[in-house]
């Protein structure tokens, strides 16, 4: 990391809860997340990704019985079998993987919960209404539709229990005040007009302990009572990075470097819960909220939110097997505008998958090197530039660098891919194997072969956060780790600066990138 002064940029997923094994769901907003912060990197800046899992709370502990184990071996198998080996076959590079389970964080919740007691944010008394153990979240009757959850479809269960309260109808104005005065604090637009409709539709106090189970992290004041789940769970995000720490220890300078948090990602489910009840906890303790909270939208197949209780919770390796990692990554962060509901679909995924990565992206890298095989033997000429393409990369940096950075992600993939489709616009335009037939041509010759080999290392390093793996293989292939260093290491603000690639390289014809997918019968 950085120096100790420099203010990191923190991203965080949810933590998900380890009921069962992960689904693309979750995988679209776990490579999300690592795309942008991969991107910041290549910026050059200091980063900080945490992801991790929600272990507590009555849901966990009912499918941990459900299926006759104690819950923490449940979480514990379910996190080293499926969690982190999902996140490494997608190659997510975070830094931190939090676990509620984790001494780290219990002592840091009990240790702010005590606080927030002691300054009078904390009070008893008896709780009654709808609970979805689901979604464990006390409702309103607004949620509910012929007294089922709207979001599970599942009858809700009647609570009554003395439970502790945090005053959170105490920071209505001063959140509605944050929206509206900044915009940028909640996003997108539709996300954050639902979190003001509901700070001003009225906001009660909200029920943070539970005493009729005790898997869950005890009250420090009331052992009879564990803390609400997701009063537990949200605090993850800075728990992780050290909260209440002493501020000359470890974990104070590192919460020093990365809070606030910049971005919060979640699914636009659990938004009220990190734009409502997250920031209020936070201002009680004199803390700042984070600099943002993204929720995007739902992956839907056929029409159904994706979900393991409702059967449409497809694993990430049942598409990963066909397409592979890179296409994964890619498809969806191009497919579905970041924000929006977006439908998975098989076929859409084989066409984009053949059209602009096999065809636009593959076939130019398997075109390059076997152009400098056969006319240059495998070296690469002297450097050229041609205008147009270096007017063009750098108006494709720019337009990247800014979309990307505002969570555009398919703003951003479109405009590096339309650069890929005018770099094969210019190869087909200059048509080298004609160029090749003709010794007074040789310069001509080279110079289309080292505009389209420089307009690959560009290519390569905007589209590395997101296919890290393809774009190795032809950083490799244009024999650029040797003299630029690391594909990882190359900084976008550098990336239009035409003529980096050293004539005299060595290109090589590396296996293709994006190959022909295997014929599968129809998958829905």
């Amino acid at each position: 990391m950085s120096s100790s002064a420099e203010k990191s940029f923190y991203l965080t997923t949810p933590i998900y809860y380890v009921n069962d094994a992960p689904h693309i769901g979750h995988a679209y907003t776990t490579v999300a997340g690592d795309v942008l912060t991969r991107w910041h990197r290549q910026k050059g800046e200091s980063v900080w990704f945490l992801t991790g899992t929600d272990e507590h709370g009555q849901k966990v502990m009912r499918t941990a019985e459900a299926n006759n184990v104690k819950p923490q071996d449940w979480c514990d198998r379910l996190v080293e079998e499926a969690w982190k080996p999902n996140w490494k076959a997608l190659h997510i590079a975070n830094d931190d993987f939090i676990r509620t389970t984790e001494e780290r964080h219990e002592v840091r919740v009990q240790r702010f919960l005590q606080g927030l007691m002691e300054a009078g944010h904390i009070y008893e008394a008896k709780y009654e209404g709808p609970y979805c153990v689901g979604c464990e979240e006390f409702k309103l009757p607004g949620d509910l539709i012929e007294g089922k959850c709207s979001i599970h479809s599942k009858p809700v269960e009647m609570l009554s229990e003395t439970n502790w309260f945090f005053k959170l109808s105490a920071f209505v104005t001063p959140l509605l005040e944050r929206y509206k005065n900044n915009p940028e604090t909640c996003e997108p637009t539709s996300a954050r007009n639902e979190v003001i409709s509901f700070l001003e539709g009225g906001v009660t106090d909200l029920s943070i302990s539970r005493s009729t189970f005790d898997w869950g992290i005890q009250v420090p004041w009331d052992k009879a009572q564990v803390v609400y789940v997701w009063f537990d769970a949200l605090l993850n995000y800075a728990t992780a990075v050290g909260l209440g720490d002493p501020v000359d220890s470890e974990g104070g300078k590192q919460f020093a470097r990365t809070w606030p948090a910049d971005v919060h990602l979640v699914g636009k489910d659990i938004l009220r819960f990190h734009a409502v009840i997250w920031p209020a906890m936070l201002m009680a303790a004199g803390l700042q909220p984070p600099k943002k909270v993204f929720a995007h939208g739902w992956l839907l197949v056929g029409g159904e939110k994706m979900s393991k209780s409702k059967l449409t919770g497809i694993a990430p390796s049942d598409i990963t097997d066909h397409f592979g990692v890179d296409a994964f990554r890619y498809y969806f962060l191009r497919a579905i505008p970041f924000g929006s509901d977006g439908s998975f679909s098989w076929e859409d995924m084989s066409a984009r998958y053949t059209s602009e990565l096999a065809n636009d992206f593959g076939n130019l890298a398997s075109r390059l090197a076997a152009m400098v095989e056969k006319y240059c033997g495998g070296v690469l000429p002297a450097v050229a530039q041609d205008a147009t393409l270096a007017d063009a990369l750098s108006k494709t940096v720019s337009n990247a660098d800014v979309a990307i950075s505002t969570l555009d992600f398919q703003g951003g993939i479109n405009s590096i891919m339309e650069f890929c489709k005018r770099v094969n616009g210019y190869v087909t335009e200059k048509e080298p194997w004609i160029l090749a037939k003709d010794d007074l041509r040789r310069s001509e010759l080279e110079a289309v072969l080292y505009n389209t080999a420089e307009s690959l290392r560009a290519l390569a390093v905007l589209l590395h956060p997101v296919m890290p793996i393809s774009t190795e293989a032809l950083w490799i292939s244009l024999g650029a780790e040797g003299t630029l260093g690391k594909l990882s290491d190359q900084k976008i603000s550098e990336v239009a600066n035409w003529g980096q690639l050293q004539p005299g390289t060595t290109i090589s014809k590396g296996a293709i990138l994006f190959p022909r997918l295997p014929d599968v019968e129809t998958n829905g």
